[in-house]
């Protein structure tokens, strides 16, 4: 049987994945790789994030982590936990460790623009995912937030038609959230009959508990709302307890961005007010993260921006499917195991 180099690579990655976790990529075919991953072990990269509470950031931390692995360079990670001075710091801890590249996780724009010029000054190569550095020179890695909030209120105008009460979870200087929230607009502008009833959301931790707190107040002076979009996960979980609590299950539908087993395990509930979210794979994104900045340590150009496809996943087809965890919906939605981005031929990829 004829083995292509992309099968080959991963079965190599696989092997490799099963020896040993932080075993570098080695053999004949590694030295066809391009420069500097001829010598992959010596190559130092660095994942600097903001945002790290559920299980989204979770997922993607593995998936950075599988990547990494898959081509044999050295991780380092650095978790500000929602400090954005602390962040801008851990750039600066970053250069001072020598490494090639870093890619800046979630952050917000102020104080992030200076520490990646720094990066970029010292010869650093810099992708960025989910937060606008305003730098040409780095690729942003997106989920295409703006289909993820498209997707999400298609199936909410289809649910319940083009006249509602909503009420809205956001917190603004977040660049996805920012995107999302530009979505939002249109989707009122397009349909005046939408009356966004109650804005509100934190980012404090714990994110759902801190969010349930917050809708609680929110439904007991609105009992009219009978639509929540709440677009990323944690506030989603927040708005269901707080749904759960008031016995209006059956009275609002929730509509949210981002998935994971803990999500799909709440939207499966009986009666669930959770009926949707417009998610991509969030380990996958990962993947694509490192990849991106491989590409670029190597040379090459991935583009400006490099988005990953998101899919719209209801409460009715993780029913129908019996859709349990991520591994299930992967397994029966193959174009959510997978992004074909930023994927040169060169590339290994991880073990599937």
């Amino acid at each position: 049987m004829k083995i292509n180099r992309r099968k080959f690579t991963g079965l190599a990655s696989a092997m490799a994945l099963t020896a040993c976790a932080g075993l570098s990529i080695s053999g004949s075919w590694a030295a066809d790789m391009p420069a500097p991953f001829d010598n992959a072990a010596d190559v130092k990269i660095a994942l600097v994030r903001y945002l790290s509470t559920g299980d989204f950031f979770q997922a993607y931390l593995s998936g950075v982590e599988t990547q990494a692995q898959a081509l044999g360079v050295d991780l380092r990670i650095l978790d500000s936990r929602q400090d954005a001075a602390l962040q801008a710091d851990m750039v600066d801890q970053a250069i001072a460790l020598g490494v090639d590249g870093i890619i800046v996780q979630h952050g917000l724009t102020e104080s992030m623009q200076d520490a990646v010029q720094r990066a970029l000054d010292a010869g650093i190569k810099v992708v960025a995912f989910d937060v606008n550095v305003e730098n040409e020179a780095v690729p942003q890695v997106e989920q295409s937030d703006r289909d993820l909030a498209r997707l999400a209120l298609e199936q909410a105008i289809k649910d319940n038609g083009e006249s509602f009460t909503a009420g809205y979870v956001y917190v603004p200087g977040i660049a996805p959230l920012d995107r999302r929230d530009e979505t939002w607009k249109e989707f009122k502008e397009r349909y005046p009959g939408i009356k966004e009833k109650a804005q509100f959301g934190t980012l404090d931790n714990p994110i759902a508990n801190a969010n349930a707190n917050q809708a609680r107040s929110v439904l007991q002076a609105n009992p009219d709302i009978t639509v929540m979009f709440a677009p990323y996960d944690e506030f989603a979980k927040g708005v269901k307890i707080a749904v759960d609590e008031a016995g209006m299950s059956q009275d609002i539908k929730i509509y949210s961005a981002d998935v994971s087993t803990a999500d799909i395990a709440a939207m499966r509930e009986p009666d669930s007010a959770w009926v949707a979210t417009a998610a991509t794979n969030p380990a996958v994104v990962g993947e694509v993260s490192v990849r991106t900045l491989a590409m670029l340590l190597a040379g090459e150009d991935p583009g400006a921006s490099v988005i990953v496809p998101p899919t719209l996943i209801t409460r009715d087809m993780l029913m129908d499917s019996d859709i349990k965890s991520m591994q299930d919906l992967a397994a029966k939605l193959p174009a959510f195991a997978h992004a074909d981005v930023a994927t040169p031929d060169w590339m290994p990829l991880p073990a599937r």
